[in-house]
């Protein structure tokens, strides 16, 4: 079954909506700034993706995170056409870190945080009034994870319209683990770049309403299909295998060849081995194909949880647009990448139809869409 994805929302750090954070992806902006809020002293890394919106620039503030999600999902339900969620109307949202950041700072006696903030249900319960929510701190995969989820219940028929959505911000915890465990100290994000040093993470959130066909609302993309697969191969090592495999069942589950795809928006982490294990899976499965070939964290960073639907969202305005956005800074890319057709310097632009969407997390956790363009 194809599913009708009618209304879009976005927050990050280079703009609070989709089609202002997609001409920014396409004009090459950033969102890199100086790490605002915590001791720079701890840290090797002195610059972050953060989103900019402190009442006090100088002190953090708790459920930001929390924050961004309700907006999202509010832009979501206002360009679906929908002024309420609609009766039955489960939310699923996919984090990493939950509220995270909300105990770091209750914790220092810096803000007061209940242990219900964590799981974001009791916000967006009294925000919509929803009656069903679900938090799956599934890392970086989670978004994408809860979309197949949503897409199941759908066509379970346990409900016609689910609100599909994800969010991150930086915690000090991870922020520091990440400092202390990559080898390198990376200064921004280079998806396949011959020099990249590794990820650094950003913030933000995203939402999307899916609908069963004939439910009403502009149609903004429509799901093919979601694909998830969890090898348990390695604690942070993703494993090529696992990966081509669950492409290929999307493709599968999708009714489409390789040679269909217009469009693949990889998870793009800028690790030595994410970069290499995504590289040597698109040249395995798009032997016979070029689709053109795109990836965002150089401008948000590693959104996390969110960070796959946040791509998916960038998919459905580019195939709408025909407009793809390049690859922020890419100038020398990697040399296991050569043949592949990485959109560079100008934003790809024609005709396109499908898109494919890649966001694989910690422990083999893969989850990967396919979208198309709205008829």
């Amino acid at each position: 079954m194809t599913l009708d994805i009618c209304g879009l929302g976005a927050v990050s750090c280079i703009g609070d909506d989709p089609e202002t954070i997609h001409d920014a992806l396409c004009a090459g902006r950033t969102g890199l700034g100086p790490l605002r809020v915590f001791d720079t002293r701890k840290f090797r890394s002195q610059v972050a993706y953060e989103i900019d919106d402190r009442t006090d620039p100088d002190r953090d503030e708790p459920r930001r995170s929390t924050k961004w999600l309700l907006d999202a999902i509010a832009q979501a339900l206002d360009d679906a056409g929908l002024t309420e969620l609609p009766d039955g109307c489960p939310v699923l949202v996919g984090t990493t870190h939950r509220e995270q950041r909300s105990m770091e700072l209750w914790w220092r006696g810096e803000a007061d945080a209940r242990f219900d903030d964590l799981h974001f249900g009791t916000a967006v319960r009294e925000r919509f009034g929803a009656v069903d929510t679900f938090t799956f701190a599934n890392a970086c995969a989670a978004s994408l994870t809860v979309l197949g989820l949503a897409a199941d219940m759908i066509e379970a028929g346990e409900c016609d319209t689910v609100i599909v959505a994800g969010t991150d911000g930086l915690t000090e915890a991870t922020f520091g683990i990440f400092d202390r465990v990559q080898t390198g100290n990376p200064t921004e994000v280079r998806p396949f770049a011959a020099e990249r040093h590794g990820m650094m993470m950003g913030e933000g959130a995203a939402a999307v309403v899916l609908r069963r066909p004939g439910h009403g609302g502009p149609i903004r993309a429509t799901l093919r299909s979601v694909a998830l697969n969890c090898d348990a191969d390695h604690p942070t090592v993703p494993e090529q295998g696992s990966v081509t495999r669950v492409v290929r069942q999307a493709h599968e589950r999708a009714g489409v060849e390789p040679g269909e795809i217009d469009l693949v928006l990889c998870h793009g982490t800028g690790t030595m081995r994410n970069d290499l294990v995504e590289t040597g899976m698109l040249h395995e499965v798009f032997a016979e194909a070029k689709p053109m070939i795109t990836a965002i964290k150089a401008s948000t960073g590693h959104t996390l949880g969110g960070s796959g639907l946040l791509s998916l969202i960038m998919a459905a305005v580019s195939l709408r647009e025909r407009r793809v956005p390049p690859i922020r800074g890419l100038t020398e890319p990697m040399a296991e990448a050569d043949g592949l057709d990485l959109v560079r310097g100008e934003p790809g632009v024609g005709p396109m139809r499908l898109a494919q969407v890649d966001a694989f997390g910690l422990s083999g956790i893969n989850a990967v869409a396919i979208v198309e363009v709205a008829s």
